[in-house]
């Protein structure tokens, strides 16, 4: 299960920024994850769960917002929704395009912080 390695490495990033700002806990982590990404949201909660303990970030909210999948027709100039595929077909003129415009994220998009007091 490779979102272990993510949400580990999600964790160290968060780290680092809530240590640069001084923060005394993390209070929510936001990501954002495109369906054709790779990463199932539901075992990157349970990495969340197994990991976040004994961290900054132990008992914060982890909130992932899902990233539709979109190809975009050069002959239209529009974005449609896209399947599972890279090789999508335009629903307006029926053209075939692998311009994949979104479904691939895997980012932290929010670290809300409790600042540490004077």
């Amino acid at each position: 299960m490779h979102e272990v390695g993510i949400m580990e490495s999600t964790l160290a990033a968060v780290r680092r920024e809530a240590v640069a700002r001084h923060a005394a806990h993390v209070d929510r982590i936001v990501l954002r994850i495109g369906v054709l990404s790779g990463v199932e949201p539901d075992a990157l909660r349970f990495a969340f769960e197994a990991c976040a303990p004994g961290t900054l970030a132990a008992g914060a909210a982890l909130d992932i917002e899902t990233v539709p999948a979109l190809a975009h027709c050069a002959t239209c100039d529009r974005d449609f929704a896209a399947g599972r595929g890279f090789i999508c077909c335009c629903p307006e003129c029926g053209d075939f395009s692998g311009d994949l415009r979104s479904g691939r994220e895997l980012e932290l998009r929010r670290i809300e912080f409790t600042p540490t007091t004077p």
